[in-house]
């Protein structure tokens, strides 16, 4: 399988990545004709960027088996950036006029962190309405993860997103509950991970014309569509791009905010994701970091024991649910070129 990586250098953890996938070829190329083009949006914050950019890459590899893919670089900007994430940006990604300006297959967009509880206040927001306007009329489809599923249907439909009593946060259990070209092959359930404090409701959803294909009755929606325009959104709002051990930093993270008192509350642990060892280890850890949180009570977190038991049990669903999404992305270039290639008046016989 051969990704090729639009403008600019090959970044270092995507190198990284084609080692570990040695049946993979990864080229700094323009694009070519029967590829298809990816544009991934990578909004997250620096600590997550790089990391980001290897989960999407490992997915899309895995999911494309010999279809060639495109890969484009990009990010919203006014997002928080330190130098050296604004450098990283700067070596390794286009430009958003060049996005806009451009038609791709399909496009990814992965959510970040929240800074403000109305997102329509969040600094990137102008950038981001601009974003969802071009990928209606100038993909395919448009994949929005997490926060950004949120601030879609907001921005399409005025759908707001409500406040957990608790992070949702885990590997859980999602049945599919619809027929759809994206789901083909899933069978009945699904499992994908989450990270998140808010979430967009049912009811709310079907209201305004969006199909749930992936619902539990513990853990909300997960999997929905809608066509705008030209382009079929696909909306997550969990992540089932994450690595084995994602969830893991996270969880350490969460623990260092609270040791440090950014946070009131120490961090629930991950559902369905740790075996009953490192539960234990965990909770004793819990133990002690709650009676005395200093900074370095972080040395006794027993992070590598855990790493070593941690298994991706969502991996395969993710592939295929990408996998499915290639395929359409296929199916809707054919559907270009062949009417590309008729004569007009055959082509205007099609669409009366």
């Amino acid at each position: 399988m051969s990704i090729a990586i639009e403008g600019g250098r090959i970044p270092a953890l995507l190198k990284r990545a084609k080692a570990l996938e040695p049946t993979s070829s990864l080229h700094s190329f323009p694009a070519q004709p029967h590829s298809l083009r990816i544009a991934l949006i990578n909004n997250m914050p620096d600590a997550a960027l790089e990391d980001t950019e290897l989960q999407f890459f490992e997915l899309l590899s895995s999911a494309a088996g010999e279809i060639p893919l495109s890969l484009g670089l990009f990010a919203l900007p006014n997002l928080p950036r330190s130098e050296l994430g604004e450098t990283h940006l700067r070596n390794f990604y286009s430009g958003m006029d060049e996005l806009v300006n451009s038609r791709f297959d399909g496009v990814i967009v992965t959510g970040t962190e929240p800074r403000r509880p109305n997102l329509r206040e969040e600094p990137y927001w102008p950038a981001l309405l601009e974003v969802l306007a071009w990928a209606e009329t100038n993909t395919a489809s448009a994949v929005l993860s997490c926060l950004a599923a949120h601030a879609g249907v907001l921005a399409s439909d005025d759908i707001p997103r409500n406040r957990l009593d608790d992070k949702q946060f885990g590997v859980f259990d999602y049945k599919t509950v619809a027929s759809h070209a994206l789901t083909s092959g899933i069978g009945s359930s699904m499992r994908i991970p989450h990270s998140r404090w808010n979430e967009v409701k049912a009811e709310a959803l079907t209201s305004r014309g969006y199909q749930i294909l992936a619902q539990s009755a513990d853990a909300g929606v997960d999997l929905f569509v809608k066509v705008k325009k030209n382009s079929l959104f696909v909306h997550f709002q969990g992540h089932p791009e994450y690595g084995t051990r994602t969830l893991l930093k996270e969880y350490r993270r969460d623990i260092k905010r609270f040791v440090r008192r950014e946070r009131e509350t120490y961090p629930s642990m991950p559902h369905g994701y740790f075996d009953s060892q490192s539960f234990r280890l965990l909770a004793d850890f819990r133990e002690k970091a709650i009676a005395d949180p200093v900074d370095e009570m972080l040395a006794q977190f027993p992070e590598g024991a855990v790493a070593a038991t941690v298994q991706n049990t969502w991996q395969k669903g993710a592939a295929r649910v990408y996998r499915n999404w290639l395929q359409y992305l296929l199916s809707k270039k054919g559907d270009s070129t062949s009417m590309a290639a008729m004569p007009l008046s055959s082509a205007h016989d099609l669409v009366r």
